[in-house]
């Protein structure tokens, strides 16, 4: 009787090998590359997230005014306990921009801007289209249109 001897791996060491460097590549590539696109998209949908659901709850408490202020930071949703967006006010955590990531409005570019909702559901931006820029390695817009409808262009 010959014995043979292989030299090589077998198929389940090269599955199981395959499928940890597939783990690997999809947990730990992401995060080494905060500076890409998915930065400008992620913010772009986090944002307009946040400004619906400001825009709900001015829409469901008439005697509240919601505010969500921006600075070069990042954003922050404030409750006010009046309908003029003044005086003391109850605020949520804020939220941080990640990988170089900022938001500007569209018209002036100033980085530093708020953006508030009446009764209606209709902001104070004063414009229909694209009124907000979310830029990374890529320019983003967020539309705001007249009939108080929120989303990305």
């Amino acid at each position: 009787m010959q014995m043979r001897n292989n030299a090589g791996f077998t198929l389940v060491e090269l599955v199981t090998t395959i499928m940890l460097i597939a783990i690997l590549s999809v947990v730990i590539l992401p995060r080494l590359m905060t500076n890409s696109s998915y930065s400008a998209f992620t913010l772009r949908d986090e944002f307009i997230s946040e400004l619906r659901k400001a825009q709900l709850m001015a829409m469901n408490n008439q005697d509240r005014c919601y505010r969500v202020d921006i600075d070069s930071d990042g954003y922050q949703l404030r409750r006010f306990d009046n309908n003029n967006c003044s005086g003391a006010s109850r605020t949520e955590a804020k939220q941080d921009f990640a990988g170089g990531a900022s938001l500007t409005r569209a018209s002036d570019s100033h980085d530093t801007f708020n953006v508030s909702f009446d009764n209606a559901g209709l902001t104070n931006m004063g414009c229909s289209g694209p009124c907000i820029n979310v830029i990374a390695d890529e320019t983003l817009q967020i539309a705001i249109e007249s009939q108080g409808y929120i989303h990305g262009r």
